[in-house]
């Protein structure tokens, strides 16, 4: 009688091939894990990225579309500069904007009041539904960007000097009402001592 052969693995065979996939699978799970890990930063810079590209957008849109219409003050007694900045208001810089589209047709200008503040290290866009808004209008506040330190302004005058203030402090009382400057800079600090900053012609 014929004898089969039967062909196997041993012991020590079967606990070194163990061995041999577990040290793979422990290198593919560390460069999965790392895979994802970089995604996740990633996706997180092209976030970041693509809100400081809105935020500069909206920006460029605000300042570029600035109309010389100045409003009444909440408590009407006094007039607002069409370009006012205050940095000891709850509003640092507040206008008034050409190009707020009504696609409902509803009954308002197409004028808006808007204004920028930071809101802890958030840089939020405030705008109103009328222009000669009192204590009792709608305000509508969207938080563009995070982890701002600050956010700064500088604007070109007539004779092409900077000024942080606005309107100028030599203007007169009824000129600086409507007047508005030949260019914005615009400058935005980080937390992580980044800064970001972009200069607007006013046309």
């Amino acid at each position: 009688m014929s004898q089969i052969k039967k062909n196997g693995f041993t012991l020590i065979e079967v606990l070194v091939a163990m061995g041999i996939f577990s040290i793979l699978s422990a290198l593919a799970y560390g460069t999965l894990n790392q895979t994802i890990i970089t995604a996740d930063i990633l996706s997180n810079r092209m976030n970041k990225i693509q809100s400081l590209q809105r935020t500069i957008r909206l920006i460029e849109q605000d300042f570029m579309q600035l109309a010389e219409r100045p409003v009444r003050s909440e408590i009407g007694n006094t007039q607002l500069a069409a370009l006012s900045t205050n940095p000891n208001n709850i509003y640092p810089i507040e206008f008034t904007r050409h190009g707020w589209s009504n696609p409902l047709s509803l009954k308002r200008s197409t004028l808006q009041r808007a204004a920028y503040n930071l809101s802890g290290d958030s840089l939020v866009r405030l705008h109103w539904n009328v222009l000669d808004k009192t204590y009792n209008n709608f305000m509508q506040s969207d938080i563009l960007l995070d982890n701002v330190e600050s956010f700064n302004f500088s604007f070109m005058k007539n004779n092409n000097d900077w000024t942080e203030q606005w309107p100028p402090i030599e203007s007169s009382l009824s000129d600086g009402l409507r007047i508005l400057p030949k260019a914005v800079k615009i400058t935005l600090n980080f937390n992580d001592d980044t800064n970001v900053y972009r200069l607007i012609e006013i046309k």
